[in-house]
């Protein structure tokens, strides 16, 4: 009988304005072969059932974004227009990384996050394998620049609801309760719920729970995409795996032979299951981990 891969160590990196909170899978006698990015409102130790089996073949670090988890950096949600500062943060832990450059991958917002640091440094990074990224269609991103563009995406239901998500829980049992199998949660195994909300709520002095992504930073990230992600792939110009949801994507590649013809080195498949399959289907990010990092 195999052995169970160890649980994954807490490290924390200090960057010029805060330190940056990560889970490490996987040898420390090794170098970092995958760095894997969450999504918005979430946090790394919400995918530690899908990164934790592949620990006794590589070595992953997955960080706490800015605003999310046990990360410690400003989060400062007025005025901000863009992704930019958190691609900023992941492109100074890589460059405190040692060794040779890494597989980037992420999902959701993680995934444009991933793009846009790989495109600010291109040498540090191996390949990308991006799980349903948030990249709007080029008349999308022009317009997302335009003065007026946060003003109407917050009209969209998801900003809607993250303007108004629950921050505050008696516990985070009763937060569990709460979310389990409702809304983006449904059909999460209750392990990966569990993680989630093991990082996801601070305590306070009063004894209750808060939100460790704050609504207000959560909602500035659905409402905020004045950068570039199609300028990200040109700079990077490596290889680039694509992997969206075949339902309700924001992934808007309608050609997927144009895309690759316009970025070589890009592909753009579609998998079975809504933005949450990484959830739902935790196989298809082990497989294509395992092809990027072991290829």
């Amino acid at each position: 009988m195999a052995a169970r891969p160890p649980a994954p160590r807490k490290r924390t990196f200090s960057l010029p304005d805060g330190e940056m909170a990560a889970l490490d899978f996987g040898s420390a006698r090794r170098p970092v072969d995958i760095v894997f990015v969450h999504a918005n409102g979430f946090n790394a130790r919400t995918y530690r059932s899908i990164l934790q089996p592949l620990a006794g073949e590589f070595r992953i670090l997955a960080p706490d974004l800015r605003g999310h988890g046990r990360t410690r950096l400003p989060a400062r949600a007025r005025g901000r227009r863009d992704w930019r500062d958190m691609a900023r943060d992941l492109v100074q832990l890589l460059e405190a990384l040692d060794g040779p450059p890494a597989t980037l991958a992420g999902h959701s917002m993680g995934g444009t996050v991933a793009l846009l640091a790989a495109g600010k440094a291109p040498a540090r990074v191996r390949n990308l394998v991006l799980y349903d990224p948030v990249i709007w269609g080029p008349v999308g991103v022009l317009m997302a620049h335009l003065p007026f563009a946060r003003a109407g995406a917050r009209r969209a239901p998801i900003a809607a609801q993250a303007a108004r998500r629950r921050s505050v829980f008696d516990s985070k049992a009763a937060a569990f309760q709460a979310y389990r199998d409702r809304g983006a949660f449904k059909g999460w195994p209750d392990t990966m719920l569990r993680d989630y909300i093991g990082d996801g709520f601070i305590e306070r002095e009063d004894g209750k729970v808060e939100l460790a992504c704050p609504p207000e930073w959560e909602l500035s990230s659905y409402i905020s995409h004045a950068h570039d992600p199609y300028g990200a792939l040109r700079r990077f110009g490596g290889p680039v795996r694509i992997i969206r949801a075949a339902r309700g994507s924001p992934t808007r590649v309608k050609d997927r032979e144009a895309f690759a013809r316009r970025y070589p080195g890009a592909t753009v498949e579609k998998v079975d299951g809504g933005h949450f399959f990484p959830m739902t289907d935790p196989a298809v990010v082990k497989e294509s981990l395992r092809l990027a990092a072991g290829g």
